[in-house]
């Protein structure tokens, strides 16, 4: 049983996964951060489904990019269960995450980055990356995209208008989901699985870039605590 956590933007989610698939997923929404609210969702997650942490076996978190403070929370509260409990834990790019929505070969998926630039990467059918993440104009970003790609992001709308002169003015888009806990954890199990080791020590941020994270985000630009 996989525990994840999603508190990358105002719009979270956690899930549970087993060898079934996701067995329960709940949103979280909290504009002001989720340090103070997210262990009071995850005890109603657990008792909903008559568990408790020391049923979970394997703990996962959504690690951007995305806010850097909300990224941090994640990390941190996995990496403190996982350790507390002796179990794996794995980080699983945000970005990685939106493809798991897609249906074809090719999967470009993006997030706003804010001041006129976005967070892209592409993926395969498999979830395997093909082309890196990066943090770039969205035009540039088009540019070096293969032909035969499907679009996905949370927030496509933001997008719409500026696909119109390009030649992805007809490639295929798709609005996914904000609930990302599930498909993060559905990841986190299969790679868990294939061997990986699921060290909480080695979790790390996914910022993509880290300066951009802490510019774009408009957060004070400190250095955050280590997580251990």
């Amino acid at each position: 049983m996989i525990l994840a956590i999603d508190t990358t933007s105002e719009f979270g989610s956690l899930a549970l996964v087993d060898e079934s698939g996701v067995v329960g997923e709940m949103p979280m929404r909290s504009p002001d951060g989720f340090s103070h609210v997210l262990y009071g969702y995850l005890s109603t997650l657990l008792q909903g489904h008559r568990l408790t942490l020391a049923d979970i076996t394997g703990f996962a978190s959504a690690a951007g990019p995305g806010s850097f403070t909300g990224v941090r929370v994640g990390l941190a509260a996995i990496k403190g269960l996982a350790e507390a409990a002796g179990r794996p834990a794995v980080a699983v790019s945000n970005l990685q995450g939106l493809a798991a929505f897609g249906e074809l070969p090719l999967r470009a998926t993006l997030l706003d980055a804010r001041r006129g630039e976005i967070f892209g990467a592409v993926y395969n059918s498999s979830l395997e990356i093909v082309q890196p993440e990066v943090v770039m104009k969205f035009e540039a970003w088009l540019e070096s995209l293969p032909a035969e790609v499907e679009f996905l992001s949370t927030e496509m709308d933001r997008f719409e208008a500026s696909f119109a002169s390009t030649r992805f003015a007809k490639a295929p888009r798709r609005n996914a989901p904000r609930i990302l806990a599930g498909a993060i954890g559905r990841i986190a199990r299969q790679r868990l699985q294939q061997g990986e080791t699921g060290d909480p020590a080695l979790l790390d941020a996914n910022y993509v870039r880290r300066s951009d994270a802490e510019l774009f985000w408009k957060e004070p630009l400190t250095k955050p605590a280590p997580l251990s």
